[in-house]
């Protein structure tokens, strides 16, 4: 695209930019999966889910635009090129809640914790990413694609809610998705609390504006660059392999958007926390919780892979297409959290 940058760097840049913006809105506006699911069920307060809804609505009407004035091709985002799995959406997305739950983070909240100084974190990321690989192209790859194959969508409307619809309608596309987002992001409001909370707000739209920049720079990089730039948005499960991969074959390997994206979390969680004056070096002083967290890393990297993203990447960028995967997936998510969250309660015993 430039002469001066390769497009697979230029992409990487892109990536940066929105992990810079949600690794500040996880540390200045506590956006944060698991910590919105522990609310609701335990605190009784919705405001931290309302906020993922805020996301999901902005991102949604972001990116159903782009799709609108033709510089987003929906058909070239993984989440809509693929035909729909439910069993793996299902299966995976419990799997990666229940991990989420056993380790007390996500693979994004991993880094964030890591961002503020937080080694305990810094393990989950490791071995989430680690596991993740193990699931892609290790020894479990064949299995799980014998088990949850994934096969390119031949004919047909993509699988997602907007184009389903618009297929049976004969409406826009883009006004459907843009309406729709319209509507999940007013829905939130009926909520007082959230209404009072101008800073969550705030931030819960600069983090759907992270997806939507993903979407917006991979696809003008594809359309205008010399490379065959994948059209994609953040997700934070094999990225995590990726980054660990550049920076052990750095000189043999080029950077790409996942590479960038989790290093834009990490900066960005970093002067979130020192803004915040959060910062400080922590480390686990319980081997159970070690272990716990090891566990839970494993079972989140594996769960993401099947499920084809993890809390962010179905949660947010797979949403904001409206992808059918996205809200069977994050309903999956939120009953593996529920169903680990309560087993921690109650004693976890083959943590002990």
């Amino acid at each position: 695209m430039f002469d001066w940058i390769s497009d697979a760097s230029l992409a990487a840049f892109v990536g940066l930019f929105g992990g810079i913006l949600l690794g500040l809105a996880a540390r200045l506006g506590r956006f944060c999966t698991l910590g919105a699911i522990e609310d609701m069920l335990y605190a009784g307060s919705t405001l931290r889910i309302r906020m993922w809804g805020i996301a999901i609505g902005t991102a949604v009407v972001g990116s159903f635009a782009l799709i609108g004035w033709g510089v987003l091709g929906a058909e070239d985002a993984a989440y809509l090129r693929l035909q729909w799995n439910p069993l793996a959406s299902i299966i995976g997305g419990a799997l990666f809640g229940y991990g989420m739950a056993l380790s007390g983070n996500c693979g994004y909240g991993a880094l964030a914790r890591l961002g503020g100084g937080d080694l305990r974190a810094f393990v989950i990321v490791l071995v989430m990413g680690v596991s993740a690989y193990v699931a892609i192209s290790g020894p479990l790859a064949a299995l799980r694609i014998t088990l949850f194959p994934e096969t390119l969508v031949d004919g047909g409307p993509l699988p997602g809610i907007a184009h389903t619809i618009g297929a049976w309608t004969g409406l826009s596309v883009p006004a459907l998705g843009i309406v729709i987002g319209l509507v999940i992001f007013a829905a939130m409001f009926t909520s007082s609390e959230l209404r009072r909370s101008h800073t969550e707000v705030f931030w819960a739209m600069i983090a759907g504006l992270a997806v939507v920049s993903g979407w917006a720079g991979t696809a003008v990089i594809l359309n205008h660059g010399f490379s065959a730039i994948p059209v994609e948005s953040h997700t934070y499960s094999a990225p995590l392999g990726d980054m660990i991969i550049y920076l052990m074959t750095s000189s043999g390997n080029n950077l790409n958007f996942g590479v960038g994206s989790v290093a834009g979390v990490l900066i960005g969680a970093f002067i979130g926390s020192l803004f915040k004056g959060h910062f400080r070096w922590e480390a686990c002083e319980d081997p159970r919780e070690l272990k716990r967290q090891i566990l839970g890393a494993v079972i989140m990297g594996q769960g993401a892979v099947i499920a084809v993203g993890c809390s962010i990447g179905q949660g947010l960028s797979a949403f904001s297409l409206l992808a059918w995967s996205a809200p069977v997936a994050f309903l999956g998510i939120l009953i593996g959290a529920a169903i680990g969250l309560r087993q921690l309660i109650s004693g976890f015993a083959p943590a002990e």
